[in-house]
This record gives C-alpha cells, sequence and structure tokens, in this order.
C-alpha cells in the first residue's frame, strides 16, 4: 500500500501534528483574547510576572490596563495577565462540609 501512496505517511504526521498542537494553542488564544477583552474594574488579576493587584482602569485604545498593587499603580498591556492564575484568584471557594458523626 505504500508503493502506491508515498506521502500517506506525511501526511498521517500532518494530521496528528495538527490535533495534538496546533488546534489545542488556536484554542488556547481564543480564550486567552476573550479573558483580556472581559476584565473590568476591580477584577483581582495575576500578571504572568507573578505580580498581584486589582484593575482600577482600562484603556481600550492601547489594550493596557492600570493595575493598582500594594505598592502603587502601574500600567500593564492586557496579554501581561495570567489567564488561569487571575482565574483561580477569581474563584468561588468551596466550603467542605463535615459528616456529623
Amino acid at each position: 500500500m505504500l508503493e502506491k501512496y508515498p506521502f500517506l505517511p506525511l501526511i498521517a504526521v500532518f494530521v496528528v501534528f495538527y490535533f495534538f498542537i496546533l488546534a489545542p494553542q488556536r484554542k488556547r488564544a481564543k480564550q486567552e483574547k476573550k479573558f483580556a477583552s472581559e476584565l473590568k474594574k476591580g477584577d483581582k488579576i495575576i500578571t504572568k510576572s507573578g505580580m498581584h493587584g486589582k484593575v482600577v482602569e482600562l484603556n481600550d485604545k492601547d489594550a493596557s490596563c492600570v493595575v493598582e498593587t500594594m505598592a502603587g499603580k502601574i500600567k500593564f498591556d492586557r496579554s501581561a495577565i495570567s489567564m488561569e492564575m487571575s482565574s483561580k484568584l477569581n474563584a468561588p471557594v468551596e466550603v467542605k462540609k463535615e459528616a456529623k458523626k
């Protein structure tokens, strides 16, 4: 069969590469873009460099935001905000109920 279709293994490698690398990367980029566009004043965030703060101002012209930290206010690009860490920070706290004996 390989004599008849010599490019079949190459095509199979490309298909596997697409489904395991390119498609998830594209999905993640779409989620990060949506997260950055949904930021609002008062959101608690963590930047990719690890700085914690609260959004106090958003600028749509240059896609930046001003973040208030313990040291003062700092202007960041929205792409510098970590989606995973910020969503964990803002996740509702689950209270575990202990069973009474």
